[in-house]
């Protein structure tokens, strides 16, 4: 099997049809279709169902799609090992928390770019819950998460403990209010469900919003309340409206740190961004 032919398979995968895969690689959808159907003809299964203009996985193509995410990481992983050892010349794929992105991770990546200036570096943000799943599906290299993560397949190394802390309108009581959170797969969000249920808040609906700065805007116009880690509190536009509680211990308490996958070999510029982090928030 010729690597081009899983990549193509799986950004089919990925970007959910032949159209927006052909988008992705730069190419036309015959491409994609003869590249699919060739790699078809070589294993001798089919790999998709195909009906209208969508396709979808066939057992065959389930099975080799972890093989062929394993092969195409390892091609990078490769390339990437090679040339680090040289003049740092590569990509590197971060993940982040949108809370974490917005308090720490600018500092600690010039510290990266400084450090490896010919190294590439790619940034996308989601929950713990999803980055956890992109680093250990090969599309993330790194991803710093709320832990404690333990995983078989994946390394955890402790960052910096972050303060989860009520936080509400000067107004408000917050047990008469809505809880305002993050969407499903967030660490705080699990913590603040879980402070909810055992406060015995009147209130047990929430409302869901995608960004740090929506959630805090609406509390701060005494909408909601949440959880939120206390320096980003302290550090938003919205801090002078914002009335902060203390937590007891194991709900404030998170400690916060970077995954990869456990038999990844070294990279240099994983430890720079580690020691710029826990450089930054001493």
């Amino acid at each position: 099997m010729e690597l081009s032919a899983l990549r193509t398979f799986a950004a089919v995968v990925d970007e959910g049809g032949i159209l927006a895969a052909s988008r992705k690689l730069n190419t036309v959808q015959s491409n994609v279709t003869s590249r699919i159907r060739r790699l078809e003809e070589e294993l001798g299964a089919t790999l998709f169902f195909r009906s209208g203009r969508g396709v979808a996985l066939a057992p065959a193509g389930r099975v080799l799609l972890d093989y062929a995410r394993r092969m195409l990481h390892l091609e990078r992983e490769s390339g990437a090992a090679v040339r680090l050892v040289g003049d740092g010349v590569g990509e590197l794929r971060i993940g982040s928390m949108e809370t974490f992105a917005a308090l720490h991770l600018p500092q600690a990546l010039k510290a990266v770019r400084v450090g490896h200036p010919r190294l590439e570096l790619r940034i996308e943000t989601d929950t713990s819950a999803t980055l956890v799943n992109k680093v250990l599906t090969h599309k993330l290299d790194c991803a710093i998460v709320a832990g404690p993560i333990e995983h078989p397949d994946l390394r955890f190394d402790e960052l910096l403990v972050e303060e989860l802390v009520l936080v509400h309108a000067a107004d408000a009581d917050p047990r008469l209010q809505p809880l305002i959170l993050f969407r499903e797969g967030c660490a705080y969000r699990t913590r603040a469900l879980a402070w909810q249920r055992s406060s015995g808040h009147a209130v047990a609906e929430a409302m869901e919003f995608g960004t740090l700065d929506g959630i805090l805007g609406c509390v701060s116009v005494g909408l909601g309340w949440t959880l939120m880690p206390r320096r980003v509190v302290e550090q938003s536009t919205h801090a002078a409206d914002l009335v902060v509680q203390t937590l007891p211990e194991e709900i404030s308490q998170v400690p916060t740190g970077l995954i990869y996958l456990a038999e990844a070999p070294p990279m240099a510029a994983l430890q720079t961004l580690a020691q710029a982090v826990a450089g930054a928030t001493k």
